[in-house]
């Protein structure tokens, strides 16, 4: 299948400000893309990239005083399958794992382990080894938070989402990472484009949030808020949480004035 995706995010800087932005197709689906994934900016800027410690394609701006529109847009192949579904695949205990990801067992900014392993424990301590323990965390953690976009906040980490009990797609990964993690399984956040293929559109498009967890000797998707295999996931990043993988961190004053996310099947 073909998907057509893009963004546009406008933003107002009362001064000139250096912006990191993580908004390119993960380098690993570069190879899919059938028409270029380019950083537009109104105005023009000089963009330079590099990849992060973490292998996410960010660009380095400077945004001049007053208003910049950053966009783009780009057509992609996806295989239209749905995401792995591997119920044999074992836990692999701690001092097994491959050395880099033992760094997704840590807890992070948003990913509060000291706060949650008791209840993680209390949880899922009974629950099968493996598949079965990750899916049972997902189960959790979908029917414990309530999806609001009115309850999102940057600042809210898995811990309150556990005690609010309401959130968004960032929210349900945080805290199904948080205890994945508390569990001895290795799991890491991810950000992209979900688009509504084989299930009801939704009225207002953002980028989606999920995680991968290690099991067996490969990473798996989950995703604790839809929790049902999807199509056409379209990766951006990869981090410990969302710190890592951040639209944009501005170094200066910078309001965003304007957030659109579009992703969908084409027409064969």
């Amino acid at each position: 299948m073909r998907i057509k995706a893009g963004f546009e995010v406008i933003y107002d800087c009362p001064e000139p400000v250096p912006m990191l932005l993580t908004l390119s197709v993960h380098a690993s689906r570069r190879d899919d893309l059938e028409t270029p994934d380019w950083l537009r900016t109104d105005p023009v800027v000089d963009v330079r990239q590099y990849l992060d410690g973490f292998g996410n394609i960010v660009s380095r701006i400077l945004a001049p005083a007053g208003r910049i529109t950053l966009s783009g847009d780009f057509i992609i192949r996806d295989t239209g399958l749905v995401d792995d579904y591997a119920p044999d695949a074992i836990q692999i205990a701690a001092h097994n794992l491959p050395d880099e990801a033992l760094v997704y067992l840590l807890g992070s900014r948003y990913c509060e382990t000291d706060r949650l392993s008791d209840l993680a424990w209390s949880l899922f301590g009974h629950t099968p080894l493996g598949w079965a323990r990750v899916q049972a965390i997902c189960d959790y953690v979908h029917n414990h938070i309530r999806f609001d976009y009115q309850q999102a906040r940057p600042t809210k980490g898995a811990f309150e989402a556990y005690e609010e009990r309401q959130g968004v797609c960032r929210d349900y990964a945080h805290l199904a990472i948080a205890f994945c993690r508390c569990m001895n399984i290795p799991a890491r956040y991810c950000t992209g484009y979900l688009p509504d293929i084989g299930v009801p559109a939704v009225e207002v498009m953002d980028f989606a949030a999920w995680m991968e967890v290690w099991l067996g000797d490969r990473w798996y998707t989950f995703d604790a808020r839809n929790n049902v295999p999807r199509t056409g996931r379209i990766l951006i990043a990869r981090g410990r949480d969302a710190t890592d993988v951040a639209i944009a961190n501005t170094f200066g004053q910078a309001w965003l004035a304007g957030f659109t996310v579009v992703a969908k099947e084409m027409a064969a």
